[in-house]
């Protein structure tokens, strides 16, 4: 999808680091998994000339507006982040001060830019609405300072979520129940880009399911997560809607449907993972994207944090 949006809008990639470290990262591993995500949005064929795509602390504007939301934001909205309750379990009081305040610097990514719509998973709208109360609380509590800078009756835009497709959430091959995520101890619980065909081969047919053929309406999917998990995967690879796999699958076992499954997803996924490997043997050149990227944002970030210290009432040289 998000290949898909270069044709229609101005698009902003940001490999999220500052994000990143909100859990422990290994200094050493840190630089390789940037250029990887770097990699990815390259291989799946997003334009760095047209687009701009860079990672987050080369923006220092981003930490910057963050902190101003960190004062405009309410400690009862990040009290109801379920996103914080489930990463941080039962050991709350131990995480970082950045995992609970990590919504803030979400929003921040976004108003930096003045972005008008933002593509995210099902899981991140409440995030996203975060970022509206964010901007909408900034807009009236200094909007007479906004208005005398000439910035009419608000500064920030509310930014709109755009949800696409059948897959707005992909959850894990071992547990339906659970977002799909990196973090997961088992490495058959996910799909990575850099998998190679045989490996996501053998994760399809490992995938977890349950003894009943698949439905044929989409309805009959509700009680059955991993089912539906496998069917939205497959839709979502095939550009089609989850009751069209099932008239083509439904009443047929899971054995013949994760056969086709197999081979869609090694048909979409394998070029993407082999161009990959073929630009991470390149680490100058991602740097290169990632360099031009930050300052064709910074730019842009610049203009957005002059305007915002001048209405907050800094000082400013």
């Amino acid at each position: 999808k998000f290949v898909a949006l270069q044709e229609r809008y101005d698009c902003i990639y940001c490999v999220v680091d500052l994000h990143a470290i909100t859990v422990w990262q290994d200094p050493s591993e840190l630089p390789r998994a940037t250029r990887e995500v770097t990699a990815a949005f390259l291989a799946c064929g997003i334009d760095a000339k047209k687009q701009i795509i860079f990672n987050q602390s080369q923006v220092a504007e981003h930490a910057e507006l963050a902190w101003i939301f960190n004062c405009v934001a309410r400690l009862g909205w990040l009290n109801r982040m379920t996103q914080f309750k489930e990463k941080a379990g039962k050991d709350r009081e131990n995480v970082s001060v950045g995992l609970y305040a990590y919504p803030n610097l979400m929003a921040a990514d976004i108003l930096v830019y003045r972005a008008t719509h933002v593509p995210v998973g099902e899981d991140q709208k409440q995030h996203l609405e975060l970022s509206r109360d964010i901007a909408q609380k900034f807009n009236v509590d200094f909007a007479p300072s906004i208005h005398a800078h000439g910035y009419g009756e608000a500064f920030f835009p509310l930014p709109e979520p755009i949800i696409q497709g059948p897959a707005t959430r992909v959850m894990s091959l071992r547990d339906g129940s659970k977002k799909m995520s990196k973090s997961e101890p088992s490495d058959y619980s996910r799909i990575n880009l850099t998998d190679d065909a045989d490996a996501i081969a053998q994760k399809i047919r490992k995938a977890k399911t349950d003894p009943e053929p698949l439905p044929s309406e989409e309805k009959g999917l509700e009680p059955r997560p991993e089912a539906d998990n496998l069917v939205g995967i497959y839709a979502a690879l095939k550009g089609v809607s989850k009751a069209e796999v099932l008239r083509e699958f439904g009443g047929g076992q899971f054995s013949t449907f994760k056969s086709a499954l197999a081979d869609l997803s090694v048909a979409k996924l394998g070029p993407i993972g082999a161009e990959m490997k073929k630009l991470m043997q390149d680490p100058m050149y991602i740097d290169q994207v990632l360099a031009d990227g930050s300052q064709r944002a910074q730019v842009l970030a610049a203009e957005t944090m002059k305007a915002v210290k001048d209405i907050v009432g800094f000082v400013r040289r």
